[in-house]
């Protein structure tokens, strides 16, 4: 039983280890620009979605297109602009669900609230994917574990796999990853008069 927690822990150690390798790299850019995959399953609903978005990342501030949505947020102030309605919705980062993992904790919302551990690792494409399994400290949260994959070589996450209690797999897969560009100092900026058409929809 003690050989058993030790190699237990040893994983645990390994995982952390590697964790902290990864982050400390993403903190290291100056922004991210990331081309992704989105899918979500849930074969008891028979729901099988599956698109593709952008997100540019530079601190707290972040820009997504996803879904025919752009979503901006410039470190105080979050704008949905829905062109298929016309509208802009404006929130405060307070209006954020605190559970939720947004744009810019997408490549670092693990280092808080979960245990690790080294999982499978898999070749894809010539690259060696290394999982870390996380798994939810708290117990009544709605997701199961989490698959961490990370490129060996890089040290880049190549996907993230979230597993709901409820058996929904969401999987957001990044495509291409580029770092350190030349940003336009007003990307995270909303400009109010390409919208001046549409509905604006301010939660307090």
């Amino acid at each position: 039983m003690l050989s058993s927690f030790s190699i237990f822990a040893q994983n645990a150690n390994k995982a952390e280890a590697l964790l902290k390798e990864v982050s400390a790299k993403i903190k290291a850019y100056k922004n991210m620009s990331i081309d992704f995959k989105y899918a979500l399953v849930n074969q008891s609903e028979n729901i099988n979605q599956e698109t593709r978005g952008t997100v540019v990342i530079e601190g707290e501030k972040y820009v997504l297109n996803i879904m025919g949505a752009t979503r901006i947020f410039d470190g105080k102030t979050l704008y949905t602009i829905s062109p298929d309605d016309e509208e802009v919705t404006v929130s405060s980062s307070d209006a954020e669900n605190e559970g939720t993992i947004t744009p810019n904790k997408m490549l670092s919302f693990y280092t808080d609230g979960y245990t690790y551990t080294m999982d499978i690792v898999q070749n894809v494409l010539g690259r060696k994917i290394q999982y870390v399994k996380l798994t939810p400290i708290d117990s009544k949260s709605e997701i199961s574990h989490v698959l961490l994959g990370i490129d060996a070589n890089t040290k880049h996450i190549y996907n993230l796999i979230e597993v709901g209690k409820n058996s929904t797999r969401t999987t957001l897969t990044f495509n291409s990853f580029k770092t350190d560009e030349s940003l336009s100092k007003n990307l995270f900026a909303f400009d109010k008069v390409k919208y001046k058409d549409y509905y604006i929809n301010k939660i307090d």
